[in-house]
């Protein structure tokens, strides 16, 4: 039996498409572990999956650069590295002669890599939430919050990128990597992004081709999956507060900033007041309560958390941070999204929504309300519902788990 020792990072929004890989995997009759954050333990364990809880200072959710475009990469880093650092001696603790396969986060990499040296030929698969986790010189390029314009040349490009590297990934990175590297007694690495990508036996795109077409620099060999959305609660229904307030009325706007953001305030202020000006309802998702006033105007509801999979259906718009498990849940629905970036790969995130014609953008920089209503109309308008409508049958979810899970139990085989 292959055992598949499966780890992340992050929020429920990283945690939970890993999830659903390994239930998949477990279905399968392998036996199947899961390392991630601490907080994450109700999530995994009620899933009936062994857990082991890593590290993790909530605290981090506070830091004034966490969304930011260009240092918000740092923060995440820094607060990860507690959590990566106990993965070689858990991977290295497993019996000898079991047979393992580590299916890790792009951010776990250079750990797993360090599991080698304590299990030689231990197998290696990453699984990749985003496309711009996976570097690339080619179209659409964006760096942070900017696109490259497409005239610009490949060769001007691979600059961009080792500039961009230089300047805000190794500085930060690389002495942590290089650090534990020299206590195996391994060599140091010079480019984090060159390094991470040469790591894995596998690479896995947990978004499908119709979302981000394989780039001709991506590593190889590359498996393409879809979206492996997961529900934590697959029986639950609209609460009946929610229900009665979609009855009362036209279709509501949903905004929400992610559930990790504490740092909303602004945004929820411009929805108020875009809503107002515009005549909408409104739902607001933030289980971070005191980021909105303590009194709602009569067509705003306030709620911690509602599954999209039961709420989308019955609203007009999503208007959100950009998190790809977000982003995914509104294209499978054929809702209109406003994709309201900050940081990390939301940018790319939200281009790609642009260029399905699934809904439009506005940076988190520029927000003020009376762009908010600009990007609302634009939004809530016929065409964008149509379109949204067309990319949902794309989804074909179950398929791409399939796919993902034979290409692991293949890799492990190998060994």
């Amino acid at each position: 039996m292959i055992h598949f020792v499966v780890v992340t990072i992050g929020s429920a929004g990283d945690l939970f498409p890993f999830m659903r890989v390994a239930l998949a995997l477990k279905e399968a009759g392998h036996r199947v572990s899961m390392l991630g954050p601490t907080q994450h333990a109700p999530f995994v364990e009620g899933a009936g999956l062994p857990f082991h809880g890593l590290p993790a200072d909530e605290a981090v959710l506070d830091h004034p650069d966490l969304w930011h475009p260009t240092r918000g990469l740092a923060v995440v880093w820094n607060a990860t590295r507690p959590a990566m650092a106990r993965i070689p001696e858990i991977v290295g603790a497993l019996p000898p002669d079991e047979q393992v396969l580590l299916l890790a986060h792009p951010l776990a990499l250079p750990e797993a890599d360090l599991c080698r040296a304590r299990r030689p030929g231990l197998k290696v698969a990453a699984a990749y939430l985003a496309p711009s986790n996976l570097p690339t010189v080619h179209d659409p390029l964006m760096l942070g919050p900017y696109p490259v314009p497409r005239w610009v040349p490949l060769g001007a490009r691979r600059w961009l990128w080792r500039r961009l590297g230089d300047a805000l990934i190794n500085p930060v990175a690389l002495p942590d990597v290089n650090a534990a590297r020299a206590r195996c007694g391994l060599a140091p690495v010079a480019d984090l992004v060159g390094y991470i990508v040469g790591v894995p036996d596998l690479s896995i795109t947990l978004f499908p081709e119709w979302f981000a077409p394989t780039q001709p620099d991506w590593p190889t060999p590359l498996v393409r999956g879809d979206f492996p959305l997961y529900d934590p609660t697959p029986e639950a229904r609209l609460a009946p507060e929610v229900a009665r307030f979609i009855e009362a009325g036209a279709p509501p706007v949903v905004f929400t900033p992610g559930t990790g953001n504490r740092q909303a305030a602004h945004y929820f202020r411009c929805a108020l007041d875009a809503s107002a000006r515009l005549g909408l309802r409104a739902i607001f998702l933030t289980p971070h309560r005191d980021q909105l006033p303590a009194a709602l105007p009569s067509p705003a509801l306030w709620q911690d958390y509602v599954p999209l999979r039961v709420l989308l259906p019955h609203v007009a718009a999503l208007v959100h941070h950009g998190g790809i498990g977000t982003t995914a849940e509104a294209l499978r629905a054929g809702t209109p999204q406003l994709v309201v970036p900050l940081a990390h790969d939301q940018f790319d995130n939200a281009a790609r929504v642009q260029a399905l014609g699934a809904g439009t953008s506005l940076r988190a920089a520029r927000l003020t309300p009376g762009r908010l209503v600009a990007a609302l109309r634009r939004v809530t308008g016929d065409r964008t519902a149509l379109r949204a409508g067309t990319v949902s049958r794309n989804f074909h979810a179950r398929e791409g788990i399939e796919r993902v899970c034979e290409h692991l139990v293949a890799l492990a085989g190998e060994g």
